[in-house]
């Protein structure tokens, strides 16, 4: 029994879909030019399509589950199990208008013509506001569609933003926030399901251990209760004697954005020989 996965075959989505399965122990060669691959020791074969089919693919069956970006998902508007939000590929869906144009409120693309390659969205939205636009479907250059007369304005992926810059648009209304979407077709069998269960377990593992570094260090017996309020882990530091008298080690888990201002305090308190490590996966 094989669980198939539907990724999409390139771009940024794909390369961080693939990074995640490469943590999660699930390894393929060849993976250029190759429609259908098997993962090396592990029941998981990889399905690679374009972004916008996946949801279709996991909706009929032709896969088990696919990762996809949640704007795709919502825009596709097929019916599949959301199992887990991933966490990354993460932007918006924004309307944008031409950076001289004065913007109060959503009225303004009263009877706009709006270029988009979500016209399902964008029609949603603009009917729970009340608002009548015309909508162009356009796949692909959509930013440029007002400078050259297409559009008044537009309705696409922001992720930094540049992007508008770069054609003079502002970003006015963002719509939704998207981020990549573990799905399932629905009545998935109890043995495709196990092996789904031990994919999101390792996922769970790869994803606990982002951004957090172990902690090791030495300390004085009667400082232990201050260093446990500077390093809160898990449930509790882990805490063993040391050969010498009134020392104990002290192991823990700390987030990386924290590092610098926790060893700052770890060292005032008391802590010697801190040793910093990674952490690859995290079992909770």
């Amino acid at each position: 029994m094989v669980l198939r996965i539907a990724i999409q075959s390139k771009g940024r989505l794909f390369e961080e879909s693939m990074a995640l399965l490469g943590e999660a122990g699930i390894k393929m060669n060849n993976i250029k030019r190759t429609l259908l691959i098997p993962a090396k020791d592990f029941p998981v074969e990889v399905l690679f399509l374009r972004d916008d089919d996946i949801p279709q693919a996991v909706a009929t069956g032709v896969a088990d589950i696919g990762i996809v970006g949640e704007n795709e998902f919502v825009e596709k508007n097929e019916v599949s199990d959301i199992i887990k939000r991933l966490g990354f590929s993460k932007c918006r869906l924004s309307l944008a208008i031409p950076k001289d144009e004065n913007y109060s409120d959503i009225k303004w693309f009263e009877g706009k013509k709006i270029a988009t390659s979500y016209p399902h969205i964008l029609n949603k939205y603009m009917q729970e506001n009340g608002v009548k636009s015309e909508i162009h479907v356009i796949s692909g250059s959509v930013e440029i569609s007002p400078s050259i007369g297409l559009s008044d304005a537009i309705f696409d992926i922001v992720s930094s933003g540049g992007t508008l810059v770069s054609n003079r648009l502002k970003e006015v209304e963002v719509v939704m926030r998207s981020e990549a979407l573990l799905i399932a077709t629905k009545g998935l069998s109890q043995e495709k399901r196990d092996i789904l269960d031990e994919l999101i377990f390792r996922i769970e593992a790869v994803q606990s251990a982002e951004g957090k570094k172990y902690v090791l260090l030495n300390a004085p017996e009667d400082k232990l209760d201050e260093i446990f309020d500077i390093l809160p882990g898990m449930r509790s530091p882990t805490v063993t004697p040391l050969a010498t008298k009134g020392w104990c080690s002290v192991q823990s888990v700390i987030e990386d954005k924290r590092f610098w201002e926790v060893i700052t305090k770890l060292k005032a308190s008391g802590a010697e020989g801190i040793i910093v490590l990674p952490i690859e996966k995290m079992i909770l």
